[in-house]
């Protein structure tokens, strides 16, 4: 198993690695949870002590918050098999780590990573099974799941009562900051407030104590001796300090339900996925959550950090993690998969036509060793085409009445794969519901002609104005000579084809589906 778990932030991805994690145990394997922090580390230690102590589970932890001697005694039982699952961060890596019979590895927020870092498990053993779990994975990861090289599993359901995180992107001010932490105070909660830098982070908490002086201010960063850091932390989860003032170290998974106020300072500095997942820091209740995005007063932004900065404003949604990823695949590209960056060859040959060769090879793997064919295995991972055309498609009220059946035939309709598939659920609603009205006729010439795009490698087919606009995926070369017996009206250039409305007429329709039928 290869999975990736893409869940937003406080969407349930700990439980369902919990749930993975007791699996391997009973199957007598040993499982190594890797976290990007101490924090985390520590975090997650409490939880899956907490969830297994009622089950035979021995969970340890290897991270700078246990002593020499303690991690000495944890490796020494992982080598001999009495820790269950071990979790940890950069130490699990380390050489003088050995399990005695791996079987799971679960990699918690992914994107804290490098591929050298999570390919150095896969090398442990051929049969260890890997877990990712993140709300915003790396482009090449996210990717890596897109074309099938990897498996990937969507948590889109929130918990029950959560609410969406009110954002506010504005310049550094005081009367802001101090309205914010007072108002989080009042309702008994907590703040986080992140800077970027180590720098200036004691500076930055004296001036929020004389903006707050009523306010129980800690300070944390990576940066403090262990001791010190794991007592802070544990100050502000007993709440015995109203504001965290502190660095990126709370970005991964931590879990606070009590804080409901995000200010992070010079927030044009942060990368596009840290401002998420330092935003999904708070909102984890059913309280309503507030994060502040603060930049320089005087100071011009960059027109990188401007198109962050108005991404995680627009990104309010509940959920909105998987777009995140995808905004962040398509500014930065996909990286090479088997390599740890991106190389020129992806660049000589376009994004497009690149994922279609990679999908080709990935089909031809996984046929390999199934029942399919390549063909067949190529054709069910490739994406829908897009079509926008001016028809009404979709099943009326008044054909069929009850919602329940009218939902399980557009279900129904939706798995069809095949044009004898379409034509055996046209005889079958026609014989069911009788004569079908356009609409539904509309639909089904829609779902065959969807199919037919498909196979003939069509991306979209489109409305453009007085025209009907068919380009190729990944920039397709036309052979112009399979459309030469069509009637006028039918302009094919280099990788799409045009076919005109007051040239054709009202047999658009059928023209359009000979013209694809022709181009596969």
């Amino acid at each position: 198993m290869d999975r990736l778990i893409l869940g937003d932030v406080g969407y349930g991805k700990t439980e369902v690695a919990i749930r993975a994690a007791f699996k391997a145990v009973m199957d007598g394997k040993q499982v190594a949870v890797l976290v990007p922090t101490t924090v985390l580390a520590q975090q997650h230690y409490t939880t899956f002590r907490e969830r297994l102590a009622t089950f035979p589970v021995k969970v340890e932890v290897l991270s700078r918050f246990r002593s020499q001697s303690e991690q000495k005694e944890v490796v020494e039982n992982l080598e001999k098999g009495e820790v269950d699952i071990c979790i940890g961060t950069h130490r699990l890596l380390q050489a003088d780590i050995k399990f005695k019979d791996l079987g799971l590895v679960v990699i918690d927020e992914e994107q804290r990573f490098g591929v050298a870092h999570k390919e150095f498990f896969k090398k442990l053993r051929a049969q260890v099974d890997v877990l990712t779990l993140s709300a915003t994975p790396i482009p090449r990861t996210l990717h890596m799941s897109m074309v099938g090289v990897r498996d990937m599993s969507i948590i889109e359901t929130p918990p029950g009562e959560r609410l969406p995180i009110k954002t506010v992107v504005a310049a550094f001010d005081e009367r802001l900051i101090r309205e914010a932490i007072l108002r989080e105070m009042e309702r008994n909660g907590q703040v986080f407030f992140v800077n970027n830098r180590v720098m200036g982070i004691n500076l930055l908490a004296e001036r929020i104590q004389q903006l707050v002086p009523e306010a129980r201010i800690g300070i944390g960063h990576g940066q403090m001796a262990e001791e010190k850091l794991a007592a802070v932390m544990a100050d502000f989860v007993r709440h015995e300090l109203d504001v965290l003032v502190c660095t990126t170290i709370i970005e991964s998974g931590v879990d606070v339900p009590n804080a409901n106020t995000l200010i992070i300072n010079r927030a044009d500095r942060f990368g596009l996925t840290q401002l998420y997942q330092l935003r999904g820091r708070v909102g984890r209740s059913s309280q309503l959550a507030y994060a502040y995005f603060l930049y320089e007063k005087e100071k011009r932004l960059s027109g990188d950090a401007e198109k962050r900065l108005k991404t995680i404003y627009e990104a309010a949604e509940l959920g909105a993690g998987y777009g995140i990823a995808m905004k962040d695949l398509e500014i930065r590209g996909a990286g090479t998969l088997l390599g740890v960056k991106q190389s020129g060859y992806i660049n000589s040959v376009g994004f497009n036509l690149y994922t279609q060769m990679l999908s080709e090879a990935v089909a031809g793997l996984k046929a390999t060793g199934s029942g399919l064919s390549k063909e067949e295995i190529r054709l069910k991972n490739m994406p829908a085409p897009k079509l926008d055309l001016p028809l009404d498609a979709f099943i009326p009220e008044y054909y069929i009445q009850d919602l329940d059946l009218r939902l399980s035939i557009y279900q129904q309709l939706s798995a069809l794969t095949s044009l004898a598939g379409v034509q055996e659920k046209e005889k079958e609603l026609a014989d069911r519901f009788g004569a079908m009205p356009p609409e539904l006729e509309n639909l089904l010439y829609s779902i065959r002609l969807r199919l037919l795009a498909k196979k003939a490698h069509v991306d979209t087919i489109v409305t453009e104005g007085s025209q009907i606009v068919v380009r190729m995926l990944g920039g397709l070369i036309i052979n112009k000579s399979l459309l030469e017996p069509l009637r006028a009206g039918v302009i094919a250039g280099r990788n799409q084809v045009a076919i005109e409305f007051k040239k054709i007429g009202d047999k658009w329709k059928e023209v359009l589906e000979e013209v694809i039928w022709r181009l596969g």
